[in-house]
């Protein structure tokens, strides 16, 4: 692992899952001051054998941190959030690692941490959950998404501290968004291809020739369903918390299979369908050919006022945060420009 050196200050992580596990363990790799807690006596004790300092509750983690990082499910965030608001310090930033912004920012709010609360989200995860899944690896290097709105945007060095810890103790790249282009974009890429999978999983799991097909079954089936394997209880909550932006993406995805079956029971030609996405398509392979990581031409916006609006126009076309520096944000621009 390569990150820079961990920023000063003490960090908080409540929440030892699979991501919240991951984030402590590559921070501690990284040099960083960490302090972590988990609900559960036993995720603290393996936790604590893995060399994460770990303390039993959250009072006791988030005292004295300077950057909190909420790492709960999605349904336990309000509650969580209640209790950082009684014991972090009132210098502390706010973020999560939760895959729904809008519902995460309205607890926030609630608790009275709204003016604190910068929204995070690394795209990165596996179909296994819990610290025992963890990995300093998992997160390393991969894009997150972070979001701001009005408010927490004027307050610029809570955003920079942010982006501070993300592109550097954790190598990451940054995407700037607001919380709604945030969760339609998550629904599209993450949170509508966990409803798919699961159907196809579902689809074989009722079929009457569902014990051969399974028999039969290779890599198509085994990608195309790897994610139904996580805890259907977190995929639930992740769609259900996003349902603003997942239903109407799905509404499109019947909409597309039921023309698609109306022209196959019709002996129609479903050519517009298998090439729809031929741009896409060839783009991914070329990214493929070139490495994911290839960066783009370089950019600096200056760091004067407003400039995480400035960010958040500029990575909503594309563009990507590689860092910061004293005076000025560093970005790659976008590859299709």
């Amino acid at each position: 692992m390569t990150g820079d050196a961990a920023p000063s200050g003490r960090v908080a992580v409540v929440g030892l899952g699979l991501i919240g596990g991951s984030l402590a363990r590559l921070l501690v790799a990284r040099g960083a001051e960490v302090v972590a807690t988990d609900a559960s006596p036993s995720v603290r004790g393996a936790a604590r054998r893995a060399g994460i300092a770990v303390t039993d509750d959250v009072a006791g983690c988030v005292t004295g941190a300077d950057l909190v990082v909420l790492a709960v499910p999605l349904r336990a965030m309000a509650s969580v959030a209640e209790q950082v608001a009684v014991h972090a310090s009132p210098t502390a930033t706010i973020t999560d690692v939760g895959s729904v912004k809008t519902p995460v920012r309205a607890a926030m709010a609630d608790a009275g941490l709204a003016g604190r609360y910068v929204g995070a989200h690394p795209m990165a995860g596996t179909e296994h959950s819990g610290f025992g899944a963890s990995d300093a690896g998992l997160l390393d290097g991969v894009v997150w998404a972070v979001t701001v709105d009005d408010a927490v945007a004027a307050d610029t060095e809570r955003v920079a501290e942010v982006l501070t810890w993300v592109t550097g103790p954790c190598a990451g790249r940054v995407v700037v968004l607001t919380d709604d282009v945030h969760d339609e974009a998550a629904a599209l890429v993450s949170h509508v291809p966990h409803v798919v999978a699961t159907q196809l999983l579902n689809a074989v799991a009722g079929a009457p020739v569902g014990p051969v097909a399974r028999l039969l079954a290779a890599g198509s089936f085994r990608d195309g369903t790897r994610v139904a394997l996580t805890d259907p209880a977190r995929t639930e909550a992740m769609v259900t918390e996003n349902a603003t932006w997942v239903a109407p993406a799905l509404r499109k995805v019947v909409r597309d299979l039921e023309l698609v079956v109306h022209r196959l029971e019709s002996n129609a030609s479903v050519h517009d369908y298998f090439h729809a996405a031929d741009s896409l398509r060839a783009e991914r392979r070329d990214a493929a050919g070139k490495g994911a990581d290839a960066p783009g031409e370089p950019v600096a916006v200056p760091r004067t006022a407003g400039w995480p609006a400035a960010l958040v126009e500029r990575c909503t076309a594309g563009a990507v945060v590689v860092g910061l520096d004293d005076d000025t944000v560093r970005l790659t621009a976008p590859r299709h420009a």
